[in-house]
C-alpha cells in the first residue's frame, strides 16, 4: 500500500452534473468502463490533471455504486476552475483512496443516525447516507438536517426531494438562510433549526459543513442532552498528500490522512485549539 500510495491510474469524466452555481459532480471511470478502487464511507481521493495540479476531494458515492466513482466539487481554486471548465470525455489522474472514513460497520450499525449537514459539506456525508439506505437493515430511523444560503444551492437537491424524501425511515429537513418566493420550507440557520426539531438524543450525530456552523451545531446538540462521543465530523479539507508525508496536516500527534479524516468530537479534544 505504502509503496503505491503515490501512484495514480488514469480515470475518464464520464459524466458531468450541474448542482449549484458553483458545484458540480463529476463521475470518473477507468478507461475500461470500472469504478477505480474500492473506498468505505468518508475516505478521499486525489484528483490530478497534468500541467494544472492536483487535490484532494471527498469520495460522494457511496461505496454500494459498483460502477463508477463521484466527487461534488465546489468551484474555488486552480484545480477546481479547470475540473469546472472541462466536458465529458477529459482524462484525469486518480489516487486513493486516503483516510479513516465512518464507522458504518461498527459504531454507526443497529443506531439511529442523525445528519447535519450545510452548503457542500453535504457531499461527503452523501457517501455514508447512501450507504445507511442501502443496507437499511442495519440502522435505525434517519434523520437528514441540510440547509445552504438558498435554494439553489441545495446539492444533490433532486436527489434528496426524489429519493430521500420519499423512503420509511428516512426523515429530511431542509432550511436555507433567507427567505424566497420559491421556497415554501423552513427558514433559518442550520444550528437553529437542529435546536427546534429537538432529537432524541439516543441518535447517533455526524456534522460536516462550514466551520462556524459546525461550531454551533455542536453546542445546540450538547446543550440538548448529546455527548460528543456520539457526535462525528470529517476534517477532510486539511488533508494535502494523503499518507502523512507533508505535514500540511499535522495536529497535535495525529495526522488527519492517516488517524482521520474522520473523528468523534471527544478524539478531538485531545488535539490542538487549532481545528
Amino acid at each position: 500500500m505504502e509503496k503505491e500510495a503515490l501512484i495514480p491510474e488514469i480515470g475518464i469524466v464520464t459524466d458531468i452534473r450541474i448542482d449549484t452555481p458553483d458545484v458540480r459532480t463529476f463521475r470518473v471511470v477507468t478507461p475500461d468502463g470500472k469504478k477505480p478502487f474500492v473506498h468505505i464511507p468518508g475516505q478521499c481521493a486525489m484528483l490530478s490533471i497534468p500541467g494544472v495540479g492536483e487535490a484532494l476531494f471527498s469520495i460522494t458515492s457511496s461505496p454500494t455504486n459498483t460502477e463508477f466513482m463521484e466527487f461534488s466539487i465546489k468551484k474555488c481554486g486552480c484545480v477546481t476552475s479547470f475540473l469546472h471548465s472541462i466536458e465529458p470525455g477529459q482524462y484525469v489522474t486518480i489516487r486513493g483512496p486516503y483516510g479513516n472514513g465512518f464507522p458504518v460497520e461498527s459504531a454507526f450499525k443497529g443506531k439511529d443516525m442523525l445528519f447535519v449537514a450545510g452548503g457542500i459539506g453535504l457531499a461527503p456525508l452523501r457517501s455514508v447516507i447512501n450507504y445507511c439506505r442501502h443496507y437499511r437493515e442495519n440502522y435505525g430511523k434517519i434523520d437528514i438536517v441540510y440547509g445552504s444560503r438558498s435554494m439553489q444551492d441545495l446539492v444533490d437537491y433532486n436527489e434528496i426531494v426524489e429519493e430521500w424524501c420519499k423512503e420509511d425511515g428516512i426523515s429530511v429537513h431542509l432550511t436555507i438562510d433567507r427567505e424566497q418566493p420559491e421556497w415554501d420550507g423552513h427558514v433559518g440557520f442550520v444550528p437553529n433549526f437542529v435546536k427546534e426539531l429537538q432529537f432524541d438524543t439516543n441518535k447517533t450525530a455526524v456534522l460536516c459543513g462550514p466551520p462556524i456552523m459546525i461550531k454551533f451545531t455542536l453546542a445546540g446538540l450538547q446543550e440538548m442532552g448529546f455527548k460528543k462521543d456520539q457526535i462525528y465530523t470529517t476534517l477532510e479539507m486539511r488533508m494535502k498528500c494523503g499518507i502523512g508525508k507533508c505535514g500540511r496536516c499535522n495536529l497535535g500527534d495525529k495526522f488527519i490522512c492517516k488517524d482521520g479524516p474522520v473523528f468523534r468530537f471527544d478524539q478531538l479534544e485531545e488535539l490542538p485549539d487549532e481545528y
